[in-house]
């Protein structure tokens, strides 16, 4: 694994600077690659939905990356931003990781799959963005999966709603910007999702209303919603029918040619 600092001089503030980690696959068979944004509402980084998302997806063949983006006391732009960067970062040196540059694909969990989504349809420039010639590349991936994922903040969860207070701050009132699935447009990229139909922390109506606007746009997407199971399931270890959500990912990365 390696350490990659995203920028000579971090723009914004931090107190640990945002990284991303390469996680190089030892039976490589595809140039198609991923970056993995662990949960944790935006206050913290589940090592569980990073490093051991990073090695099951190169047990598949594949290069993965993850993204150690800023959070709490840290507020937007500034995750986006470090997401951002990431993905412009591996397009700018995608010859340096033998990666085609437009097979980048982001996975994120939780509040971690919010940021996901944000980072596939938020289409407005953000603060501290144009310093060097990598912001000269595009930011937007090309595939993206879902998984338990807060999308909508005015569903009636205390949870979803502090999630975004995290992000955006106590002060604001109106968080429909950020919806991902209000979001959603004819540039979004195909999009694999999974819940659990009983999560009682993200509520599965996160998945189905992302699912719709996905739908309402023609967008190509599959979705797994499993009876059964916590939140943050991760690999789902412990519940063998959820994970099975990972032999689905790796037909549907076949069925889109990247495997």
């Amino acid at each position: 694994m390696e350490i990659i600092s995203l920028w000579e001089n971090v723009p914004g503030s931090y107190d640990t600077e945002p990284t991303l980690e390469y996680y190089p696959s030892e039976h490589k068979i595809t140039k198609g690659t991923i970056i993995c944004l662990p949960g944790g509402g935006y206050t913290k980084l589940s090592a569980r939905e990073g490093t051991d998302f990073a090695r099951f997806f190169n047990s598949l063949g594949m290069d993965a990356f993850v993204c150690r983006y800023r959070v709490f006391p840290h507020r937007f732009p500034l995750p986006l931003l470090d997401v951002r960067r990431s993905v412009r970062y591996i397009r700018a040196n995608a010859d340096r990781f033998g990666i085609d540059p437009q097979k980048i694909a982001v996975i994120g969990c939780s509040a971690g799959g919010h940021l996901a989504a944000l980072l596939s349809n938020y289409m407005k420039p953000i603060d501290y963005e144009g310093c060097d010639e990598i912001d000269d590349f595009s930011p937007y991936p090309n595939a993206s999966a879902l998984c338990y994922s807060v999308i909508h903040p005015t569903i009636d969860s205390g949870n979803i709603r502090g999630t975004f207070k995290v992000l955006l701050g106590e002060d604001r009132t109106d968080y429909s910007d950020y919806s991902a699935d209000i979001l959603v447009n004819d540039a979004t990229p195909p999009t694999f999702i999974w819940s659990t139909a009983d999560d009682d922390n993200v509520t599965v109506i996160n998945s189905y209303l992302y699912a719709k606007a996905l739908r309402e746009h023609n967008i190509p997407h599959e979705m797994h919603i499993f009876p059964h199971g916590r939140h943050g399931l991760a690999l789902a270890e412990e519940s063998p029918h959820v994970a099975q959500w990972k032999d689905l990912i790796k037909n549907w990365f076949k069925e889109i040619s990247w495997l």
